[in-house]
Order: C-alpha cells, then sequence, then structure tokens
C-alpha cells in the first residue's frame, strides 16, 4: 500500500523544476517524484499562492491548500515535505508536528540558517519518533554513489585535493557541495578562509575557503550567478583526475596510464571514463532513498542529524568569514 505525501510549497523544487519538460526523462520537483515512484502518492499541496495551487491541482489532481492547518486537518500523510524557504523550515516542521505523526519529513536544504533551530528540529522529531531526511539530492544520485564507492573501495586512491565552483551563497547553494564532500571524505577537520568575498542576503557570504576533510582537502570558490551559472567539482587522486560539470549532470574519470609514447611515466588517459550520473532524475532518486528508509533498506539519503553537522560546520566557516571582515576592516 502507497503512503500519502503532502508537499508544502510548491516553488520550484516543490513544483516548478520540471513543469513542461518530458515526465520520461525529467524527475526534479518533490511533485513529480511522489507522484511517479509507486510507494507514494500525493495527498496535497500546501502553498499561499492561488496560481501555483491551480496549477498543482490541474496536473496533479491533488488538492491544494493555502496554509498547513487546512491541510491537516483533512489529511494525516505518511510523508510531509517541507519545501518552504529556509528561515520557515522550524516553524512549518513544529506546526507538522503539532498538528499530524508522520512517519518521515523531508526537509529542503539546508535544514535552517541557525544551528540551534538545527538542534531544536532534529530532537523535535527525534522525541516524536518521526524520521527527519533533507534533501541534499546528490547523495542519493546513483553516479555520486559509484563516486562514493570508488573512494571507499580505493578505486580511486587518497588522499585527494580538489576544487569546487559554488555560487549564491556559502550556505545556501554552497552546502550541496559541501556535504557532497562530507559524505564523500569523511566530517571537516579544520578550514581556513581564503577570502571573504561578498555578502549573500541577510546571513551568508560567498567566501573562498579550504577545508580539510578526513580523507582529503578541498578549495571551495565562490563564482558569479549573475554572470552564468557555474557548479563543478574537479578531485585530483593519485590514481587518477575527477570531474563533475554542470553540477554534476556529467561525471568522467580520467585513471592515470603509463604514458608508452614519451619515456613511460604515467598521465592521465586521454579516454576518459564517463560515470553515468542520472542528475536528470535527481528527485526521483531522493525519492527511491526515502523509499528503502521506510523498508528498512540501506539508505544514502542525507539524515536531519547529518544535515545538522553539515550546518554546524559551515556556521563556523561563516563565523570566521565575518571574523576576516572585521579584521580586515580594523586594519583599514
Amino acid at each position: 500500500m502507497s503512503i500519502g505525501v503532502l508537499i508544502v510549497g510548491l516553488g520550484q523544487i516543490g513544483m516548478g523544476y520540471d513543469l513542461g519538460l518530458d515526465p520520461a526523462r525529467y524527475v526534479q520537483s518533490h511533485a513529480r517524484a511522489f507522484s511517479q515512484h509507486p510507494a507514494f502518492h500525493l495527498v496535497g499541496a500546501v502553498d499561499p499562492d492561488p496560481q501555483r495551487r491551480e496549477v498543482f491541482g490541474q496536473t496533479y489532481q491533488s488538492p491544494a491548500y493555502a496554509d498547513l492547518e487546512t491541510a491537516l486537518g483533512r489529511h494525516q500523510p505518511g510523508v510531509v515535505v517541507i519545501a518552504t524557504p529556509t528561515p520557515t523550515h522550524k516553524d512549518s516542521l513544529l506546526k507538522v508536528l503539532t498538528l499530524a505523526h508522520p512517519k518521515m519529513i523531508l526537509c529542503e536544504k539546508p535544514l535552517s540558517y541557525d544551528t540551534e533551530d538545527g538542534h531544536l528540529m532534529v530532537n523535535a522529531c527525534r522525541e516524536k519518533g518521526v524520521g527527519l531526511y533533507v534533501n541534499y539530492m546528490r547523495r542519493s544520485v546513483p553516479g555520486f554513489i559509484e563516486v562514493k564507492r570508488l573512494l571507499d573501495s580505493g578505486g580511486i586512491k587518497g588522499p585527494v585535493k580538489g576544487v569546487t565552483w559554488y555560487s549564491k551563497g556559502f550556505l545556501h547553494n554552497g552546502s550541496h557541495f559541501f556535504n557532497l564532500m562530507e559524505y564523500w571524505l569523511g566530517p571537516m577537520q579544520a578550514a581556513s578562509v581564503l577570502k571573504k568575498g561578498r555578502t549573500w542576503g541577510a546571513d551568508d557570504f560567498e567566501p573562498d575557503v579550504h577545508v580539510v576533510f578526513e580523507k582529503g582537502e578541498m578549495v571551495f570558490l565562490a563564482a558569479w550567478e549573475e554572470v552564468f551559472s557555474h557548479y563543478t567539482v574537479e578531485l585530483l587522486s593519485p590514481s587518477g583526475r575527477l570531474r563533475c560539470e554542470q553540477g554534476g549532470e556529467w561525471i568522467q574519470w580520467q585513471p592515470a596510464v603509463t604514458d608508452i609514447a614519451s619515456d613511460g611515466g604515467p598521465v592521465l588517459s586521454v579516454q576518459p571514463l564517463a560515470i553515468e550520473s542520472g542528475m536528470s532524475r535527481y528527485q526521483w532518486h531522493v525519492t527511491d532513498q526515502l523509499a528503502l528508509g521506510l523498508n528498512g533498506g540501506e539508505s544514502e539519503i542525507c539524515s536531519g542529524r547529518q544535515a545538522l553537522v553539515t550546518l554546524e560546520s559551515m556556521r563556523d566557516i561563516v563565523s570566521r568569514t565575518a571574523q576576516h571582515s572585521t579584521a580586515q576592516h580594523s586594519t583599514d
């Protein structure tokens, strides 16, 4: 029997990203993912915008409500998706826990901008016996899971060094890749701010940062979203080079090979090996991992506690960024 799902927030990730795209090829919103997956069915959605509610109803033949109280007065879903703006995550989650008792809550990333709120959310779900997960989708996508397998098995030898380009805020969008590096390379061991960069919103920055993880180190560099989107990861290993381009739309591994044309020294292969990404259907993969967890299987989806570790590490770096800025001003 499938599990009922209520989506709170019908913005881009809630519904908009794949509207008008071929549903056989693209699953990039919660609405499409849960409507397609056999383990779930949509019971409804919540959004204050009447036009979004109308589009949802027409597209998914499910009711949409203006407020959470009305929705949870009519439905008791097994899964609630919180896809509202980050500053509202805590209040939405606590309201859900007051009005309903779902098996799981899937919250958009980042969990919060505030570590105290993050702890409160994780603890509140634990006390209610509700599973909490956060939508860092890449760690549920097959290509990124395969990279982790290669790193863990020694197919990609350590230690590794790498560069990640991000934009639209370190906490807001950079957290996608920070969480991914924790998934691949283990917890943060140390960090240093190379350059403060500009501010993003009320409480975020776009710093250039050097981070040492358990199994390697990474430099995060801020790009300019208003010029063009640029989200990439490059890892260098003693055994080769890994490239993830366009946010992970394609992944390539170049193994180190013997150069028979010259002195026999090692070079990168001129024929990279493609790793099938799966990013065109990323939200379906998240939903599938959620279903695995519900059925007691091993799931790669990011838990609320893992997302809280990400938030704490990144807040520490943002705090250092603010201190870096203050120190610079004091010497001007």
